[in-house]
C-alpha cells in the first residue's frame, strides 16, 4: 500500500469514508477491480512514482490521476511488506483465480475422484490467497504451512464426500429436494473448510499476536511531518494476541459471507433453469450458463463480503491486553492491519 513508499505526507486512506459500510464496499470495490491487473510492472512503477511525489509534497492536492494511482498501488502492494502479492492472489484476481475451480466444484454429477480432485485444488488456492493477503508482521514457517494445507484439504473433502453419500439416503425427501441439497455440497464443504483454512494458516498470529499501533491525532500528524517522518514510522506497542484472535475471526467471517451467495445462488439457479424448455432443448448451453452465474455473482459478492469489516481495525487499547491499557492514541484506540 501507499504508506510503504517515502515521503512523510500521508495521502487521505480512501476517497470514502471507511467508518460506514458503504464507504467499505466502495472502497473494496477499487481495490478488487480486475482492470488493476493490466497496469503490469511499468504501470505500478508509474503509480508509485506519482504517490511518492505527493508525499514529498512535490503535488500539493489529490487528482484523478492520484487517486488511479494509489488504486493501483493499493490493490497490489501487501500493506505490511510493501512488495507485489503475487498476480494470481490479489484480491483484484480473486474472481478469476476462483472461477475455474468453483466452476469444477459446482459441476453436476461429480463422482467420488472428481470431488476429491476440485476440493484439492480449491484448498491449495485458499492457502496460497490466505498466505498472501495475511498480516506478515508474524511470519508462517512452511512447516506450518504444509500442516494448514493438509488440515485444511482432509477437512473439506471429509465434508463433501460425507454429505455426498448422505444426501442419496434421506428416506424422506423428495427427488427435487434431493437434487437441490445435492447442489448445495460443495457449498457446505467450501465453506466450513473455508473457515478452518484462514484459522489454521493463520493460527501463528493468535499464538504469537500482532503488531499493533497507537491511532494518530491530527496534531500527531503534523508533528510526524514537521519531524520529517511518515506516519508509517511509527513504532508498535508491541504484539497482541486479542488483535490477532478478533483479526483472524473477522477474516474468516469475510470468507463465508463470500462463498455463500457465489457456492449457493447459481447451483439453485441453474436447477430452475434446466427445467426450462430453452435449456433443455439446448443443453450444450449449460456450462456457459453456470460459468456466468457463477462469475457475475462473484463479482457482486466480493466487495460486500470483504467490506463487512474494516482492513485497517481499530479498537480501543483497554480492551486488549494489559500491557496495553492505557497506551493508545487519539481516543484511546490502537489500529492493526486485520488482512484481507
Amino acid at each position: 500500500m501507499s504508506a510503504s513508499l517515502p515521503g512523510n505526507r500521508e495521502p487521505p486512506e480512501s476517497q470514502y469514508d471507511l467508518s460506514t459500510y458503504w464507504g467499505r464496499v466502495k472502497q473494496t470495490a477499487t481495490i478488487t477491480d480486475p482492470r488493476t491487473l493490466f497496469a503490469g510492472k511499468h504501470g505500478l512503477e508509474q503509480a508509485k512514482k506519482l504517490l511518492v511525489a505527493y508525499k514529498q509534497g512535490e503535488i500539493k492536492d489529490m487528482t484523478p490521476e492520484l487517486w488511479k494511482a494509489k488504486k493501483i498501488v493499493d490493490s497490489t502492494l501487501h500493506p505490511d511488506t510493501g512488495e507485489p502479492v503475487l498476480l494470481p492472489f490479489r484480491m483484484s484476481c480473486f474472481c478469476l483465480s476462483n472461477l475455474v475451480v468453483t466452476v469444477g466444484m459446482l459441476t453436476p454429477g461429480l463422482q467420488t475422484t472428481g470431488t476429491v480432485l476440485w476440493q484439492i485444488t480449491n484448498q491449495s488456492l485458499n492457502v496460497a490467497i490466505n498466505y498472501a493477503n495475511a498480516n506478515k508482521s508474524t511470519p508462517l514457517s512452511y512447516s506450518k504451512i504444509a500442516q494448514s494445507y493438509f488440515l485444511a484439504v482432509g477437512a473439506s473433502c471429509s465434508v463433501a464426500l460425507g454429505l455426498n453419500a448422505i444426501v442419496p439416503r434421506l428416506k424422506r425427501v423428495s427427488p427435487a429436494a434431493k437434487l437441490v441439497l445435492g447442489r448445495l455440497v460443495p457449498f457446505a464443504a467450501v465453506a466450513s473448510a473455508g473457515v478452518l483454512n484462514v484459522f489454521l494458516m493463520r493460527g501463528e498470529e493468535i499464538r504469537t499476536g500482532i503488531d499493533v499501533y497507537p491511532v494518530l491525532s491530527e496534531a500527531d500528524k503534523a508533528q510526524f511531518a514537521k519531524e520529517g517522518k511518515a506516519e508509517s514510522e511509527v513504532p508498535s506497542l508491541g504484539k497482541s494476541k486479542k488483535a490477532a484472535t478478533l483479526a483472524v475471526a473477522e477474516t474468516a467471517m469475510s470468507r463465508v459471507f463470500n462463498c455463500t451467495p457465489v457456492m449457493a445462488i447459481p447451483p439453485l439457479l441453474l436447477v430452475r433453469l434446466q427445467r426450462t424448455e430453452w435449456l433443455k432443448k439446448n443443453p450444450r448451453y449449460t456450462m456457459p450458463v453456470n460459468v456466468g452465474l457463477i462469475l457475475g455473482m462473484s463479482y457482486l459478492a466480493l466487495p460486500f463480503a470483504l467490506a463487512a469489516f474494516p482492513q485497517r481495525q481499530r479498537i480501543g487499547a483497554d480492551s486488549l491486553e494489559e500491557e496495553f491499557h492505557g497506551r493508545g492514541g487519539e481516543g484511546g484506540m490502537v489500529v492493526f492491519n486485520r488482512g484481507i
